[in-house]
């Protein structure tokens, strides 16, 4: 379902402007639709057949999504499988400080080997009005200031859907542009539309590597775009928003780790509007990879702050629950995709 659709619901039961927007923002806000206080002016309040129509309205947009499974984590984190309409199911994270991850996408066509959302390829995309509708699950639940369109699936490659949800959740939604990050493997569509919205997200680069062979082995079906071109078009956007970008770089133990790499990302971000993330790699996301010593990780971040990169080494939140993206989904599914329960806490992957 998309956002647009919802506006023509409203209009098709006598809503004005003004009692769309006082609708959109009570729901985008995880609000009842007919919160709030009437005012005088007789435009603020809601005619009798949109009076009439809202519980059914309600029920339509609380069935959009449903909550499947919860699996909080040590780490003040709270995984969450969702469950859409049509039984698929997607993930959403809870993060600490007011944070929320969302999914875009049922799958992703990117098929990054170390990460296992990308394993069944993509299945079907998220309308704007479900990836909406994380958010409002999520805030019925806890504060949420900042999404990150960070989870299942690449936002570039629904771009639409995505930049209408940002658009929504920019204004009715009450978050700030730079809390909005939008989280891509590189496109250049990305960097042609973003600029051009009235809400402009900060935006989130999954680099991993400097080299550009290496690159393409570890996300296959990514664009083709040189880390060094990645980088100089993130520059053009952050000075053009005012956000810094995020750099993000999965750790992937003998592989993304060496030297050469500490040198190669010195020698892309030195003097960038930019900060690094340093990801410490979920060993059960996939085979063949292992995370970092943490001590070697936190070396890492040593070196690259005596070079003046900014560099913050995170962990995967809820690793504690074997919950890296994909792994929630992908234990509520059989081998032959029947979807089945899963329980509530630390389940076994």
């Amino acid at each position: 379902m998309q956002i647009a659709e919802i506006r023509q619901l409203l209009l098709a039961h006598g809503a004005k402007p003004c009692h769309e927007e006082r609708l959109m923002r009570a729901w985008a806000q995880g609000r009842p639709l007919d919160s709030g206080r009437k005012r005088r002016q007789a435009e603020d309040y809601l005619p009798l057949p949109l009076r009439t129509a809202l519980p059914a309205l309600e029920e339509r947009l609380a069935g959009l999504v449903r909550l499947r499974s919860e699996h909080p984590g040590e780490d003040g984190s709270e995984r969450l499988l969702v469950e859409l309409a049509d039984g698929q199911t997607v993930e959403s994270v809870l993060l600490p400080r007011d944070g929320l991850c969302v999914s875009t996408q049922v799958g992703c066509a990117v098929g990054c080997l170390f990460c296992m959302t990308g394993r069944d390829g993509l299945l079907r995309q998220l309308g704007s009005a479900e990836i909406v509708a994380q958010v409002v699950l999520a805030r019925k639940r806890r504060s949420v200031s900042r999404v990150v369109f960070m989870g299942m699936g690449e936002p570039a490659h629904n771009l639409d859907n995505v930049l209408e949800a940002i658009d929504l959740l920019g204004t009715a939604g009450g978050i700030g542009h730079k809390n909005l990050v939008f989280s891509t493997v590189g496109d250049r569509r990305v960097f042609e539309r973003l600029p051009q919205q009235r809400v402009k997200p900060a935006l989130a680069l999954s680099l991993h590597t400097t080299n550009a062979e290496l690159r393409a082995r570890l996300l296959p079906k990514a664009p083709r775009i040189d880390p060094e071109e990645l980088v100089e078009l993130g520059e053009q956007y952050a000075r053009t928003v005012g956000h810094p970008i995020q750099y993000q770089w999965t750790l992937l133990d003998g592989i993304n780790d060496s030297e050469a790499e500490m040198d190669g990302i010195v020698r892309l971000l030195s003097g960038k509007y930019a900060m690094l993330n340093l990801i410490a790699y979920n060993t059960t996301e996939g085979e063949g990879f292992r995370r970092p010593a943490e001590g070697h990780a936190e070396e890492m971040v040593r070196q690259l702050h005596r070079q003046r990169i900014l560099t913050k080494l995170r962990n995967s939140a809820g690793q504690d629950v074997d919950g890296g993206c994909g792994q929630l989904r992908a234990r509520a599914l059989t081998g032959d995709g029947t979807p089945v329960k899963l329980h509530r806490r630390h389940s076994a992957a």
